[in-house]
């Protein structure tokens, strides 16, 4: 088995060890993330999925289920500030409860915009 099949089952295996409806959401987040960047690879970041361009370089995003269910980008993605009246700051996590189609699309363009 390889390394990036390695982190990929324990990244699945982390989310079948949540408990529903939350393992339900936060699989359903995973494929949107691997579908919209396949080139972001999944693995373990402090105990929670994560995905970076190779095994061995920093987490770019970051799941978490914690108090709420969060997506995140780490302090490695490229900056971006927001502009408008959020100035230079720049957006770096979102939490959900659920994911409806709206949501979906938003994590999709979220996880590309590490890659851009």
């Amino acid at each position: 088995m390889s390394k990036d099949e390695k982190s990929l089952t324990q990244v699945l295996d982390k989310i079948a060890s949540m408990d529903e409806p939350r393992r339900s959401i936060m699989r359903q987040v995973h494929d949107i993330i691997v579908t919209a960047a396949p080139d972001l690879k999944p693995r373990i970041w402090y105990g929670m999925p994560a995905y970076a361009k190779s095994a061995s370089t920093p987490a770019l995003v970051t799941l978490r289920n914690d108090d709420r269910m969060n997506l995140a980008l780490t302090e490695k993605a490229p900056f971006r500030a927001a502009g408008g009246t959020e100035g230079d700051l720049m957006p770096a996590a979102w939490y959900f409860e659920t994911v409806g189609e709206d949501t979906a699309k938003r994590v999709a363009a979220i996880v590309r915009s590490v890659l851009d």
